[in-house]
């Protein structure tokens, strides 16, 4: 995991500036069946040249398939959360899908709604993993999801490498995620968030 951290002293006076905003970008995916890898390839270029974002500390992990890693992560505090995963939203293969998904409220439902839910914790799926980091409160106030529709087949195949087009999909977003990222953090936080999304293009 590699981190930037680009809070510093003011050269004006002796005052420190204010501490920089925590983002957790957290890649999930399982690299084992074609594109739904996208995710966790995502991170590892990410990892590997971390993006710069003004008044932002960036950790950058990948969790593959088991989202208690990401839950964990999350308990150590952080203000926004960026999740890169693969997505079936019957788009054409590649395209980017920018979401910010709906927040889940684990206090109101039925015991037995939640025994169900989190049945199986280890290998949670990020709805998942984002309705037990909200039922631990280390749920950030701050969620986007980076989604890329996958070609179906390529996870039915068993395929160890992503398809063309979402290997393209990852070139695009590592070049327009730093912009993505800074507007999005610019913004203020909508209390309740929209499960709406936007198409990503270029």
């Amino acid at each position: 995991m590699k981190t930037a951290s680009p809070g510093t002293k003011s050269p004006c006076n002796n005052r420190t500036s204010p501490a920089p905003l925590r983002l957790l970008v957290a890649g999930v995916g399982n690299v084992l069946r074609g594109d739904d890898g996208f995710g966790v390839v995502l991170a590892q270029r990410l990892m590997a040249e971390p993006p710069e974002l003004a008044g932002v500390s960036i950790a950058i992990i990948e969790t593959g398939i088991g989202g208690m890693h990401l839950v964990q992560e999350l308990l150590t505090g952080y203000d926004a959360l960026v999740v890169l995963d693969a997505v079936d939203r019957g788009g054409a293969p590649g395209t980017i899908f920018v979401l910010e998904p709906e927040r889940a409220d684990p206090g109101a439902w039925s015991l037995e709604a939640r025994r169900d839910f989190f049945a199986d914790t280890h290998y949670a799926e990020p709805a998942r993993a984002l309705a037990l980091a909200e039922a631990v409160g280390a749920r950030p106030p701050r969620v986007l999801v980076i989604g890329c529709q996958i070609r179906v087949e390529s996870i039915e195949d068993f395929l160890q490498e992503l398809t063309p087009a979402v290997a393209r999909a990852v070139d695009r977003i590592e070049r327009q995620l730093p912009q993505l990222l800074q507007n999005w953090l610019s913004e203020p936080v909508n209390p309740v968030d929209r499960n709406g999304s936007a198409k990503l293009s270029g």
